[in-house]
């Protein structure tokens, strides 16, 4: 019987949409769904890896990464 652990991950997964290019010999993408998520690799298959250890890394660090500055959100139209 899996552990409450596994339980819990297993309910955190999420779909979000993977938008790709050929940036030379390269596959780049972005989550478009989750600014900032960005990864690259030498097939599709090695990008999907990276962009999930992107995102994964995005989730354990968010709050870390910005911790103790001061946050401030403007509206801007464009």
């Amino acid at each position: 019987m899996p552990s409450r652990l596994y339980f819990w991950r297993q309910t955190l997964s999420r779909q979000f949409t993977l938008e790709y290019w050929l940036d030379g010999q390269l596959y780049v993408g972005r989550l478009t769904e989750v600014p900032g998520v960005f990864s690259q690799g030498e097939s599709l298959q090695q990008l999907e890896r990276n962009i999930r250890d992107a995102y994964r890394m995005m989730l354990e660090t968010d709050g870390d990464v910005h911790a103790g500055a001061q946050r401030t959100a403007i509206t801007v139209d464009v």
